[in-house]
């Protein structure tokens, strides 16, 4: 008995242990200077995660990449989550971690990814996510999927959900946010091909006196806006740069690069341009996507784009101009009975997804920003 007792203190203060070192005093510190996310967000256990994903078995595995693991998991309350475990925990990682969940904790809005809540009392932090059971935008774009899944006019409404949620975290959030890592691959996608913009660990806040940050280039090549690369300078513009090459990518069917096509077709931006330029648009669409009916709406679309990719950041669109364009050409494509109800649910401002009542901005959440920059500067 002395000895099973030992062992369960020994297991509580390791448990205390990683709390600390994933950051769970801070965590608890800042979420508790803002009412709304700590009503949002819940600290699991341990032993919820395993029981809800039968101990992480490898059948509950559904993603996989160079961040870690993915599961599927059940919780008690019936609710189906996605729980995100970093591969390994360095000290960038850890930052990342923290900046997600702050991130998140004071989004809300219905295309993108709820944070459900975290655990912190493991050797690696455990995210937990509304479930997005559809895959990604990538996925729709290059692999086999159904036909109605790939049309055109379901692409302009996944482009316009996403801009949406982008344009609300550069304009609407309480402190602005800038993604850093737009791309299609993090556009999770529910069965209904609702858009879900995903990912936020290399995010970062914008003070409110602030328009620019230096800092060190991350983002995922094909999308990284080539004036950031060459500055260190990450803008709102940014984010509009890399939706750039997302819509070009919904047009043409193609990855933003591929080391295997010779010369100027290697960067898919380069060759959509200057396509466009030379008036061979339809050369570089995708197959099946252009008819008599849309093909204006295309084409309007693919000089957005252009916009988009232009090369100065003060030449490019605001991703609220971008949403609001984009919102048209998805108008256009809705039965004429639904066009009321489409354009309220993006006009308007996100309903509480949470819960009913008190919308205000959240509050306290000045500190949270200036804690994030300030661990990741030092950090760099």
């Amino acid at each position: 008995m002395p000895y099973l007792i030992y062992q369960k203190r020994k297991l509580v203060k390791l448990k205390e242990k990683f709390f600390q070192q994933n950051g769970g005093l801070i965590l608890l510190q800042k979420l508790s200077t803002s009412e709304k996310s700590s009503r949002f967000m819940q600290i699991f256990t341990e032993e919820e995660l395993k029981k809800a994903t039968r101990d992480f078995d490898e059948s509950s595995i559904v993603g996989k990449g160079g961040f870690g693991t993915v599961f599927k998991g059940f919780l008690e309350d019936n609710r189906t989550v996605a729980i995100k475990k970093s591969k390994i925990v360095d000290d960038n990682q850890k930052e990342q971690f923290i900046n997600e969940v702050i991130v998140l904790s004071q989004i809300n809005h219905r295309n993108v990814v709820r944070l459900l809540g975290c655990c912190l009392e493991t050797k690696v932090p455990l995210l937990v996510y509304e479930f997005v059971n559809n895959g990604t935008l990538f996925d729709l774009i290059h692999t086999e999927r159904t036909v109605n899944g790939a049309t055109w006019k379901t692409r302009v409404r996944i482009a316009a959900e996403a801009a949406g949620a982008l344009s609300y975290l550069h304009s609407e959030a309480s402190i602005p946010i800038i993604h850093r890592d737009v791309k299609t691959a993090n556009i999770l996608l529910d069965n209904t091909y609702t858009a879900k913009v995903s990912d936020f660990g290399a995010s970062i806040l914008i003070p409110l006196d602030q328009t620019a940050l230096s800092t060190f280039v991350q983002g995922t090549f094909g999308y990284l806006d080539p004036e950031y690369v060459q500055t260190g300078q990450l803008t709102e513009k940014s984010d509009v740069y890399s939706f750039g090459a997302v819509l070009i990518e919904l047009l043409t069917g193609e990855k933003p690069y591929s080391f295997g096509k010779p010369g100027e077709k290697k960067n898919l931006a380069n060759h959509f341009l200057s396509s466009l330029k030379e008036d061979r648009l339809v050369d570089v669409l995708q197959v099946g996507i252009l008819n008599e009916e849309n093909e204006k709406e295309i084409k309007k679309v693919a000089f957005l784009a252009a916009k988009c990719l232009r090369l100065k950041g003060e030449e490019r669109p605001s991703m609220k101009e971008v949403a609001i364009e984009l919102q048209k050409h998805h108008l256009i494509n809705t039965d004429p009975n639904q066009k009321e109800n489409e354009y309220q649910l993006v006009h308007e401002a996100p309903s509480n997804i949470y819960e009913s009542g008190d919308s205000n901005s959240h509050q306290g959440l000045g500190s949270i920003g200036d804690q994030v920059l300030a661990a990741m500067n030092d950090g760099r």
